[in-house]
């Protein structure tokens, strides 16, 4: 799909210097009866009912059984290597990243490159395609996909609020920040209290082989005063134990919000930063697919519509598949545009709902936002009505959630938006939820000062920071990791905390409504540390 100017927040900008570099994934065909073995494969390993559960594979394992013809690896590598690339093939062979210079990529792809920005980002620039591109038919064919000359990302910050706000709130909301936080932002403290998890590190028990990462895109660096300043107000032990990637001394509020969660939530584990200057999930997803990182909290994504093609989505997918064959966790936030996403659902609100991308495969685990029901009350949640969640346009209900799923749509409470504006049969998402919403912003420590931040990019940290810490629990037992996370959560549906209040229409006129059980606003409901705790402990004993 080339970019279009009508519908699209990017803007065509001037063209790369000739000495300019782009970075490309190349998809390679792998033949669809390995693709099917990989899928079985994934689905009896993550699954904690099958006699496979938890036995992963290891990358050369994953390469042999995929088993793509050395011939086809060497034909698409020669033809860059031809056209002036440095072409390094994955550990699995089933892409090649290609580096070269733009003028060359756009003579070896037969179509136009330009620098693209950004209009609410102006200082955001990337390279891509103005129009379709073209290989030669021989080497066409054992291609499926170059990755991201077409895709262009969603930048959607946090929400922020200007300020720590001091007024007067509910007795007994302690922040265990001092006054660095005030008195109605959510902290570590405030979620250990609502989840149950131990947010200390005297108080985890770290285990050999623990491992867990953020993925930052671009211009989401961290400045590690801030870090400091945070560990000094909260007494926290947040630390960036492996940096992959570029990161420059400025503060991007992303990035700060996701490392100081992710490892105050679980400071026993080791965590990595990723970053990915070029802004491509593909190459982030063949590079952590690639690394044995256990967990992965992700805040990337875009409409499904937005995405180049569905062999986009499914060269992501067999991606999430090889990671979660590995025993890889990924998460991602569902978004913050309620079931309108960044399309919108129209001039008055009652346009067809756009689910996103990748919160809407079935290969990962997405996670919704919620809000006290009280402001500054440690108690029950309701759905942050901003927080993305729906149904796939393009990927069918998985096995693992289509009784959860039935149970919501035959439910009366559910009150279902308009049956046009939606696709009842498509893969159903968020999976699980925490807070996230505007009635209590997290306190973050970011460009030398406190303020509150919102939305689903907090969310996920926190739950991924959770499951870091089940993994712990396991490993410690000589147990494996958890894997791929959603058969486990749809089986054990009733472990979490159940939201049954609110719903996700953002600026729309509809949403879906959260009722008991499972719903398309908040999944399963926000997580019960104690209850995952035994759960995940026993499906492994089973």
């Amino acid at each position: 799909m080339p970019h279009n100017p009508m519908t699209s927040s990017w803007v065509k900008q001037g063209k790369p210097s000739e000495a300019q570099n782009i970075s490309l994934i190349v998809g390679l065909k792998v033949e669809q009866e390995n693709l099917a073995a990989l899928e079985k494969f994934f689905w009896e390993v993550s699954n904690p009912k099958h006699e496979k559960y938890g036995q992963y594979k290891n990358n050369a394992e994953l390469a042999e059984m995929l088993a793509v013809p050395a011939v086809r690896v060497n034909l698409v590598k020669e033809y860059f290597e031809k056209a002036g690339a440095i072409a390094e093939v994955n550990v699995h062979y089933d892409a090649i990243k290609v580096n070269m210079r733009a003028s060359l990529a756009e003579k070896a792809l037969n179509t136009e490159i330009y620098w693209f920005s950004h209009m609410n980002a102006k200082d955001t620039m990337i390279m891509r395609a103005s129009s379709a591109y073209h290989l030669p038919r021989d080497i066409e064919e054992h291609v499926t996909i170059v990755g991201e000359l077409l895709q262009f990302p969603r930048i959607a910050a946090p929400k922020v609020a200007e300020a720590v706000s001091t007024g007067n709130v509910s007795s007994g909301w302690s922040t265990g920040c001092g006054t660095s936080c005030g008195t109605t932002f959510v902290t570590p403290k405030i979620l250990s209290e609502r989840y149950g998890f131990p947010y200390t590190v005297s108080n985890q028990k770290a285990a050999n082989g623990n491992t867990m990462a953020v993925a930052e895109f671009q211009t989401q660096y961290y400045k590690q005063t801030d870090i400091d300043s945070f560990n000094s107000a909260c007494g926290t032990t947040v630390s960036v134990d492996t940096l992959i990637g570029k990161n420059f001394n400025t503060a991007g509020v992303e990035a700060e919000l996701d490392i100081e969660y992710m490892a105050a939530v679980a400071p026993s584990v080791p965590l990595t930063v990723i970053n990915n200057v070029q802004y491509s999930l593909l190459d982030w997803v063949n590079q952590i697919s690639a690394l044995d990182i256990l967990v992965h909290s992700v805040s990337y994504g875009n409409d499904e519509a937005q995405q180049t093609s569905t062999s986009y989505m499914t060269q992501c997918n067999t991606a999430f598949m090889k990671a979660g064959a590995k025993g890889i966790s990924i998460l991602f936030a569902s978004g913050d545009q309620g079931v309108c996403g960044r399309e919108g659902c129209g001039l008055f609100g009652t346009g067809a709902f756009h689910p996103d991308f990748p919160a809407g495969s079935p290969y990962i685990t997405a996670v919704g936002g919620t809000d006290f029901v009280t402001k500054s009350v440690v108690g029950a949640e309701q759905a942050w009505s901003s927080g993305g969640g729906g149904f796939s346009d393009t990927f069918d209900i998985p096995s693992y959630q289509a009784s959860a799923v039935a149970g919501y749509l035959a439910n009366p409470s559910a009150d279902l938006p308009p049956s046009n504006l939606w696709t009842s049969t498509g893969r159903a998402y968020p999976d699980v939820a925490a807070l996230g919403g505007t009635v209590n912003y997290y306190c973050v420590a970011t460009g030398g000062r406190f303020g509150g931040v919102a939305g689903t990019s907090a969310s996920s940290p926190v739950v991924a920071g959770i499951f870091a810490l089940l993994n712990g629990l396991r490993l410690n037992a000589n147990a494996p990791a958890m894997g791929f996370l959603n058969p486990f959560i749809y089986e054990n549906c009733g472990s979490f905390q159940d939201v049954t209040v609110g719903s996700n229409p953002d600026s729309g006129r509809y949403g879906f409504t959260a009722v008991s059980g499972w719903d398309p606003a908040t999944g399963c409901g926000t997580p019960s540390y104690g209850a995952l705790a035994a759960k995940a402990m026993a499906a492994y004993t089973k």
